[in-house]
């Protein structure tokens, strides 16, 4: 088997193996109303899983996701509800403001993480001014729209193959995919073959802005409310998707549909520890336990893939 293959099993065998685990602790949860349950979530951390992809896939890491995902969801709550074409214009800004970002970020060679890291302050700023206290509404179609029950599948999950699909024809399969992924792989050569990787970092960026958008707006409509600090989390969950999909930091390396299993393992994984009865405190050590088992086994098949 090719590297490739190893990359997207691996995070396969992981979901099937923690969802067989979980319908062994509860067989309640092997029903449709049980698997909307486990996955209730899985949207909105697939979306931002996706979004940070984005920035990985051009060698670059995001620390200001969760306050970009928690300023989006402030929005959606509260000018998306009472003037939505202010609500419009204003995630339309943020979308441009990501992409404007990737671009300082090129031009002036600055390392992303730092100043991603001083972005999240800036998006916390900004949520708390609209947000200072939690509050707001999801607007009704909003709301209508991630509460969906269509006939065989769960919503989350034939929302999570939706997603799992159009980016993987987006990022893989499409010509503008394969040269944003070239950036990360060599960016040298892609502007040695005529494009401006200027304008590449910053369309990688709204991107990334857009699916940020997406996962706030979808976390508004499960949860029906907001509060300024509500996604501050998916900053390292979704660092953890992408990785435990498969993707890596460096050389454009990353799997869309990896992506989102890892997420649907990740969002499983907090449901699985729930009830193992583990107490809250121990359950991010435990989730982070999970993730490191997971990659050291992708180490180890990888290593015997290229030696065979």
């Amino acid at each position: 088997m090719t590297r490739d293959i190893y990359r997207l099993m691996l995070p396969v065998v992981s979901l099937a193996v923690l969802l067989a685990a979980t319908f062994w602790l509860q067989p309640r949860a092997m029903s449709y109303f049980g698997l909307n349950l486990l996955f209730n979530l899985a949207v909105p951390i697939a979306l931002a899983t996706i979004a940070q992809m984005m920035i990985i896939m051009v060698n670059d890491i995001d620390l200001s996701l969760g306050a970009f995902v928690s300023l989006v969801a402030c929005v959606a709550a509260t000018f998306l509800t009472d003037a939505p074409l202010t609500g419009m214009l204003i995630l339309l800004a943020l979308v441009l403001a990501y992409a404007a970002l990737g671009a300082v970020i090129h031009a002036l060679d600055l390392p992303a993480i730092v100043v991603t890291l001083g972005m999240s302050f800036v998006w916390g700023g900004l949520a708390l001014t609209i947000l200072p206290s939690p509050g707001g509404t999801s607007p009704d179609w909003l709301r209508m729209l991630m509460t969906l029950k269509p006939p065989s599948v769960p919503m989350a999950v034939a929302a999570s193959i939706l997603i799992a699909v159009v980016t993987h024809l987006l990022i893989v399969r499409s010509g503008i995919g394969t040269v944003l992924r070239g950036v990360g792989g060599n960016a040298r050569s892609v502007q040695r073959a005529g494009w401006s990787v200027l304008r590449l970092k910053a369309l990688a960026y709204g991107l990334a802005g857009l699916f940020g958008v997406l996962a706030g707006m979808a976390l508004v409509g499960l949860t029906t409310s907001a509060d300024a600090n509500i996604a501050l989390r998916y900053t390292l969950l979704s660092i953890a998707g992408v990785i435990l999909g498969g993707g890596e930091f460096t050389g454009g390396r990353v799997s869309p549909a990896g992506a989102v299993i890892g997420a649907l393992t990740l969002t499983l994984a907090a449901s699985f520890l729930n009830f193992l009865r583990l107490s809250p405190d121990w359950q991010i050590g435990a989730q982070g336990a999970v993730l490191i088992l997971v990659l050291a086994a992708r180490l180890l098949f990888t290593r015997r893939s290229a030696r065979a």
